[in-house]
This record gives C-alpha cells, sequence and structure tokens, in this order.
C-alpha cells in the first residue's frame, strides 16, 4: 500500500514538474486550488513532507533554474538589472519575518518540530509569496486567474461539506456525523478548519461578484455564466461554514461585510447603515435573540468561557515563566503551557446561586465541571503569535496586517478616484483580512498549512496592485 502511494506521489511530482516547465502560471494556480493538499503526507529522503510544500518547492526550484538560463548564470547581470525594478511589497517585513521566526526555532532548541513549523508556515509561505509576484505579476489579468483559483478550491471544500451535512458520510468523527450534532469537516478532519478556509476566500468572492455585476451593467460585454458560477460558489460555501457551525467565520465575514459595504460607495454605505441599525433593533427586541448575542459577545457560552481559560493560562505562561519577550518558541507551547493548565472549570450559568452552588454541592460541581485540553496554540491572534514567536513577532504581524489594511484602503481610494473596477477586487482583498482578523480573535487563523499559505496570497495579491500602482507612477 505504501508502495503504491509513493508510486502516486512520484507521478504527480513529474507530472507537476512538467507542468512548471510549460505553464509555469498553471502551475502556481493549481497551488492555489489544491491549499488543502497539506493533508497528504509523505517522507522526501526522510524529512516529513506535504503534497503542498512540494508543489511550492518544485515551483520555486523552477523558477530560479528558469532565471539562470535567462542570465545566463551570471548573477552579476541578474543584480545589476534588479536595482532598476521596483522592490518587492512588504520587503522588509518579510526578512524581518524569517530573522524572528528563525530565531524561534533556536529558542525551541532546534527541535524537528521547530524546523517543521518554521518551514511550513513562514519559509514557505513566503516562497509561495515571492512566485506570485514574480510569475502571476507578469501577467495581464492575473487577478482573474487568482480568483478562478480560489472559487474552484472554495467549490471543491464546499461540494464536500454540504455533502457531508447531508448524508453523514466522511466524517469521521462518531459525535460530528451523528444527525443530531452533525458538523460538516470538508476534507480538514474538524468543523472550525472549514470557516477558517473558506471565510476570507467568501469575502474575495464577494466583491469579484460585484466587480462583475457592475461591468455587465456599465458595458455591452455580458458574462452571466461567470455571475451564476460566483454566485453559487459564494452560496455553497456560506452554507458550508453554517453547516460547520463555525460562528467565529460567520461573525468574521459580517464584520468584513460592514468594512466593505460602509468603504465601496454612498449608497451601499447607506443601505450597510439601515441594516445594521434594524439588525440591532431586532436582537434587541428579541429576547432570545439578545440573549444569545450577549453570551456570544461576552464569551459567556460554553466555548467563550473554555476560550477565557486559556488565554488566562497562556498569560501565566509568557509573564510567570519569563517567556513574554521570545515567547515559548515554535512548537512548544503545549509543553510550556503544560504547568500552568487547569484540567477543567466550572461552567458559570445564569443560576444567581451558581458560586455558592459550587461551593456547598459536590452533586452540582460535577454537573457543571467540564473537562479542558492543551490546545496547540491560545485561540487568539495576538496570543498565537506571542507564544510562538515572541513579543517582536506578534509586533510585527500586528504591523503587517495594520500596514496590509492601510495600502489596501489606500489604494482603494486612488482606484475609486479614477473609476476602476479593480477598486471592488482591492478593496474586498481589505476585506477579507478583517473576517480574518475578526476570526482571529478566537481562534487560529495562520498556524496551519495552507491557512499559512493563504494569508502570504493576500498579500501577494494587494502587493501585485500596489506594484502596478508604483509602475504607473
Amino acid at each position: 500500500m505504501n508502495h503504491m502511494f509513493n508510486l502516486l506521489v512520484l507521478i504527480y511530482a513529474i507530472f507537476y514538474l512538467i507542468l512548471t516547465q510549460i505553464r509555469p502560471v498553471w502551475a502556481i494556480m493549481l497551488i492555489i486550488m489544491a491549499l488543502p493538499a497539506y493533508l497528504i503526507r509523505f517522507s522526501l529522503a526522510g524529512i516529513p513532507c506535504t503534497l503542498l510544500e512540494l508543489m511550492i518547492i518544485l515551483s520555486f526550484g523552477a523558477w530560479v533554474v528558469k532565471i539562470l538560463r535567462d542570465y545566463k548564470f551570471s548573477l552579476k547581470k541578474y543584480w545589476q538589472e534588479r536595482k532598476n525594478r521596483i522592490s518587492y511589497p512588504f520587503k522588509w517585513e518579510i526578512i524581518a519575518l524569517l530573522l524572528i521566526s528563525y530565531s524561534a526555532v533556536f529558542v525551541a532548541t532546534m527541535s524537528s518540530g521547530a524546523l517543521g513549523i518554521f518551514k511550513a508556515y513562514f519559509l514557505e509561505p513566503i516562497i509561495f509569496f515571492i512566485l506570485v509576484i514574480n510569475i502571476l505579476g507578469k501577467e495581464k489579468k492575473a487577478s482573474e486567474k487568482i480568483m478562478w483559483s480560489m472559487l474552484v478550491s472554495a467549490l471543491l471544500v464546499s461540494l464536500l461539506a454540504v455533502y457531508q451535512k447531508l448524508t453523514g458520510q466522511f466524517i469521521f468523527n462518531e459525535f460530528w456525523s451523528n444527525e443530531a450534532t452533525r458538523r460538516s469537516v470538508s476534507f480538514f478532519g474538524y468543523p472550525n478548519a472549514v470557516g477558517l478556509y473558506l471565510a476570507p476566500i467568501v469575502v474575495i468572492l464577494g466583491s469579484w461578484l460585484q466587480q462583475k455585476l457592475f461591468i455587465n451593467h456599465e458595458s455591452k460585454k455580458k458574462n452571466i455564466l461567470a455571475i451564476i458560477i460566483i454566485a453559487t460558489t459564494i452560496i455553497l460555501s456560506l452554507l458550508s461554514i453554517y453547516f460547520a457551525r463555525s460562528e467565529g467565520a460567520l461573525v468574521g465575514i459580517m464584520a468584513a461585510a460592514i468594512f466593505y459595504g460602509l468603504l465601496i460607495n454612498k449608497r451601499m454605505r447607506q443601505v450597510t447603515v439601515v441594516a445594521l441599525v434594524v439588525g440591532l433593533m431586532l436582537i434587541a427586541s428579541t429576547p432570545k435573540l439578545l440573549d444569545y448575542a450577549k453570551h456570544k459577545i461576552t464569551l459567556s457560552d460554553l466555548s467563550g468561557q473554555i476560550r477565557q481559560q486559556q488565554w488566562i493560562e497562556t498569560k501565566k505562561m509568557l509573564f510567570h515563566n519569563g517567556t513574554w519577550i521570545l515567547g515559548a518558541g515554535l512548537s512548544q507551547y503545549q509543553i510550556k503551557v503544560l504547568p500552568y493548565h487547569q484540567e477543567g472549570i466550572f461552567v458559570k450559568n445564569d443560576d444567581p446561586n451558581w458560586l455558592q452552588k459550587v461551593r456547598t454541592s459536590a452533586t452540582y460541581r460535577a454537573q457543571v465541571w467540564q473537562p479542558t485540553e492543551v490546545y496547540m496554540y491560545p485561540h487568539n491572534i495576538f496570543l498565537n503569535f506571542w507564544s510562538e514567536l515572541g513579543l517582536l513577532g506578534m509586533l510585527l504581524f500586528t504591523w503587517i496586517i495594520g500596514k496590509y489594511l492601510y495600502c489596501a484602503i489606500k489604494l482603494f481610494g486612488v482606484e475609486k478616484r479614477q473609476k476602476r473596477v479593480d477598486r471592488f477586487i482591492i478593496l474586498g482583498l481589505g476585506a477579507a483580512m478583517v473576517a480574518t482578523l475578526v476570526h482571529g480573535l478566537v481562534d487560529v487563523p495562520y498556524f496551519k498549512n495552507d491557512l499559512a499559505v493563504l494569508f502570504w496570497l493576500l498579500i501577494a495579491f494587494l502587493g501585485l496592485y500596489l506594484v502596478s500602482y508604483k509602475n504607473k507612477e
């Protein structure tokens, strides 16, 4: 069985290597379509590897060889011509991140797990960023190619998730496959991964749909089929997130929609404000909705209380263990937080005598007791980066996200004044980061192979517009 699997991987690697030679753009698009391919794992010369990593490595190798051939293996000539080109967007942030993340490997005492995390979550996603800028950056319709690739990926993930919801098949966790408690997991194995992956893509597809509708309205060139495909994918993706019960993703999408609606134009701003007012009035006037919203906002439901306990333990680890500057090191969070871990919590409820009952009744304590596990990450985007990369790493990612949003809003303003249709996609990219950030307040939107690559794909996508803008100056 292993031999057959290895043979199939080898055949695919040969096919993909040929593709990088004859159609390098298609090779990059295939990576975007197949981001969940990190789930296909094997060893390469004794080193753990995934199919996603293999594609990135082969594409990068092919690109480097092409550069060497184009410049007749003269690095001097390459660097001389490079001086006249516009530098990479986010160049200094990338250099700083590579240094900080590699330093975090040393904090983790050069463990194999830390090296694997550095390779899969930092080095390879940044390599992919470089490939997108250099290969897709030369294409006239780079934006369309990236969007179609994202659409295919979202469609495949969503079709499986919807099928799982309808049939219960291919959900290998008995609790999640049970009809009463069913949650779709798609390819990923656990429900929240569906929302983490699809939420930013749905937001970008939404902005693309508006762009297509605008073009259809303004010009004689109609593309009804594309609009139907995009709209269908968005609906299926939203259904998949709902079927996965990924509430954080849904809240992130709503926050992204508000961000997008308030900025895109005056009419949409008015619609967004009215929708917000009506929505808030509806919640305030419906006791069940108000109670639900209150529990979610204050994190007083079960998952919220577990999250709060995680954050308390993480803060203790960072400040009591003297790791607040350097963090725990890559892949070391579970080990470093263990001395501060509480095996369970007494789940609070609306009973006014809750605390007294917990103190006086063993039976009641057993009823409200909830065991808690040691998770891989703290489930908060800032604490995730702080625990893995230290204080500087957390501040750097905060800066990257802030700069990304600033550049998206600024570039959107330029495109809007010049009445270019790309303004929809640019603002959609900003909104996608808002969705990731909001969802990340209670989850882990980066530390996973596909999510790390998707994060840097968003930055590269915006980077293509930034480079185009600088070329026009």
